[in-house]
């Protein structure tokens, strides 16, 4: 249905999104030219203010949501009556309190179908960098060190090794996927057990007591968060390794360098840790065993296209009346408050569906 609106569904986009030149980061892979339409209107948010203030929400009925927090205190009465959907490139819910938008009458929604491949071929990408040991022999090569790079330090073949994966939504489902031609053993952990002939469901200590590989793709919770400390990554075998593909503060870091140092831990590849960016003198970044990307490994053009087209159909769809994909706090969908919200923005379309 064409959006006809007599006053426009007005929509605000984080300025992380944004070069210091105004340019989109994202160009010339995708763009914002879906918003681009009859009925609606769409500009950065003035600030990059961590958290958003109420100020920065004012007078927007949408929120194209990139990274920062978005808490309880940036939602006063005068935003909470007009926006009606935060639409979060991406998966993670970290940086939003859904609880605060639910009450509020917000729909949160997120993009999985931009995310899951890239990410799961990310989390792929850095198990066979540390199996093979690239970053040693990388380094080796680059300093003309054919001799002791040829054949140290030896590489772990997976063939028949335990995979371990914390965390088995659709992202720990398409490692597993990936990884399949391995023939590994696959241990799965998370909150809710899991029945599926081809994995075995086990508590968190002794997933990682018994793999060879683990791999982090559970999100970051107040229950999750910290669950890797010292007592946890002394669980895991010296010739291991440790990929995180999901948020640094799952992992205690300084146990995590540590064990890293002390042989207690033969690897581990990061695409996030804690905090973000890392300082330059963190002592991870001075360890051989360690290969890392600065929460950017997924970013392919595959997931940009699949988290921006996300993000604009479920903010046209809510603009058109229309239920949006991907909703994670669905109970809001039946709420007074939306669905006063929703009654309005009907009203401004002239009342045509």
């Amino acid at each position: 249905m064409p959006i006809d609106h007599a006053q426009p569904f007005t929509i605000g986009v984080t300025r992380d999104v944004r070069n210091a030149d105004g340019s989109l980061t994202f160009v010339p892979t995708a763009d914002l030219a879906a918003l681009e339409i009859a009925g609606v209107e769409w500009a950065f948010l003035a600030e990059d203010a961590r958290p958003l203030t109420p100020e920065l929400l004012h007078g927007i009925d949408g929120l194209y949501h990139f990274s920062p927090p978005l808490t309880a205190a940036s939602l006063d009465d005068a935003v909470g009556d007009r926006l009606v959907i935060v639409a979060r490139h991406g998966v993670g819910l970290d940086f939003i309190d859904v609880d605060a938008c639910t009450e509020r009458g917000i729909v949160v929604t997120i993009t999985p179908a931009g995310v899951t491949r890239p990410m799961a071929s990310a989390a792929a990408a850095l198990v066979l960098s540390l199996a093979h040991r690239l970053r040693e022999r990388d380094d080796a090569f680059h300093r003309g060190d054919w001799a002791a790079g040829r054949f140290q330090p030896t590489g772990m073949g997976l063939s028949g090794r335990t995979l371990g994966v914390v965390g088995y939504g659709r992202i720990g489902r398409e490692i597993v996927r990936l990884l399949e031609p391995w023939q590994m053993r696959v241990l799965v952990s998370q909150r809710t057990p899991v029945a599926e002939p081809d994995v075995t469901y086990v508590p968190l200590d002794t997933l990682l007591a018994e793999s060879d590989v683990v791999v982090l793709a559970c999100p970051l919770t107040p229950e999750t968060r910290g669950m890797l400390d010292d007592r946890r990554l002394r669980l895991l075998k010296p010739t291991a390794f440790l990929v995180n593909v999901a948020r640094g503060g799952l992992v205690h870091q300084a146990a995590l360098v540590d064990a890293l140092r002390n042989g207690r831990l033969a690897g581990a590849g990061v695409d996030v840790v804690d905090p973000e960016p890392l300082p330059a003198d963190d002592p991870l970044l001075e360890l051989p065993n360690v290969v890392g990307a600065p929460h950017s490994l997924g970013y392919t053009d595959e997931l940009v296209r699949g988290c921006v087209g996300g993000v604009c159909s479920a903010l046209l769809d809510v603009a058109a009346g229309r239920t949006p994909a991907d909703v994670v706090n669905p109970d809001v969908l039946d709420s007074t408050l939306f669905l006063e919200k929703v009654a309005r923005l009907e009203a401004r379309r002239g009342g045509t569906r």
